[in-house]
């Protein structure tokens, strides 16, 4: 039994509005109603014309607020445990790690997942590990639609892509946004590995650069990347090459003022290509994966053994990789 207010049914919606504005509306049950009257959950007691205040058998609102919550019934508590805590969610698709403890319930969880969250469409697992020249990972269908193409909007862009053919991570939104921050008015940008085109659609839109160049040798990241600069046709100031950067970069033409690396498996390999692209004044965005000992350390040690005279401006965490491992970025500057 709770406590609750009885008022004529015609009056209820009114009387709830006020209660609510009041902070008195128990928003823990459901109000209930017969012929007549109305029966609003409350949290006191409070005096209301025409009302009166009983003792009442109301419906409790059961909210679902976690994946824990949905599958209580569902997995024993043991199974709960082995339940991830986190997963990325790439435009209308979630991206599962399932633990091989409740293989065997992965399409109940999927479900689960779908019921949770309406903005999700489709749900999937990680099939094996990031592999290759391109670092592309492979996924398996859980639940509803069967797809593998969305559009995932971020920082002001929308960026279509196919989670297996074109390597994104969602969880760099915030350090593409940290990169575009940095751009100052006029600055021309060169972005290494540019993929689908999230670095330099991303610093177009959230700073005045002169021109932004990417460059991707993946066919299908540069085919993605096309469409994303139509999907986004005010970005008028980017320019997308496909090709190796180690071949592309002695080609061109003109200096940037600022190049961005987001290769941390390799970007080393690749220094002394970007520093053809680059002048005295250039900043650089150096990504790499180290353990947490090793930062920033073995990263600058990386830099001075290709860049003779640089200062570093920034080291930045953007990632954890594994339990002990970090994606860092150092930005420094070429003098």
């Amino acid at each position: 039994m709770v406590l609750a207010l009885k008022c004529r049914l015609k009056d209820a919606n009114r009387i709830k509005k006020e209660l609510r504005e009041k902070g008195i509306y128990n928003k823990d049950y459901r109000m209930q109603t017969d012929v007549n009257f109305a029966y609003l959950p409350i949290r006191k007691k409070t005096a209301k014309k025409g009302c009166s205040v009983v003792q009442k058998r109301l419906k409790k609102i059961e909210r679902i607020t976690t994946l824990a919550d949905v599958l209580k019934n569902k997995l024993s508590k043991e199974e709960l445990t082995f339940l991830p805590s986190a997963y990325d969610v790439v435009g209308e698709i979630a991206i599962l790690e399932i633990k091989p403890e409740i293989k065997s319930k992965e399409k109940i969880i999927a479900q689960a997942l779908l019921k949770l969250h309406k903005n999700i469409k489709t749900v999937v697992k990680k099939a094996d590990s990031h592999a290759g020249e391109f670092r592309l990972q492979k996924h398996k269908h859980l639940a509803g639609k069967r797809q593998k193409t969305t559009i995932h909007k971020e920082n002001g862009v929308r960026l279509k892509l196919d989670i297996d053919k074109v390597y994104f991570s969602v969880r760099l939104g915030t350090e593409r946004m940290r990169i575009a921050q940095k751009v100052k008015k006029g600055e021309n940008v060169l972005v290494m590995f540019s993929g689908c085109a999230p670095y330099p659609l991303v610093i177009a839109k959230n700073s005045k650069p002169g021109l932004v160049v990417g460059i991707e040798k993946n066919k299908d990241g540069h085919r993605f990347a096309l469409e994303n600069l139509k999907l986004n046709k005010d970005l008028t100031n980017v320019e997308l090459i496909l090709g190796d950067v180690k071949k592309i970069m002695p080609k061109l033409k003109r200096k940037f003022d600022r190049i961005c690396m987001p290769l941390p498996m390799s970007a080393e390999d690749f220094l002394d290509s970007a520093l053809k692209a680059a002048k005295k004044g250039t900043v650089i965005h150096f990504y790499d994966f180290l353990e947490e000992k090793d930062i920033p350390k073995k990263a600058i040690e990386k830099i001075k053994t290709h860049v003779k005279k640089a200062k570093i401006l920034d080291v930045v965490k953007c990632g954890q990789f594994s339990p002990k491992t970090y994606r860092i970025c150092v930005d420094f500057k070429i003098l």
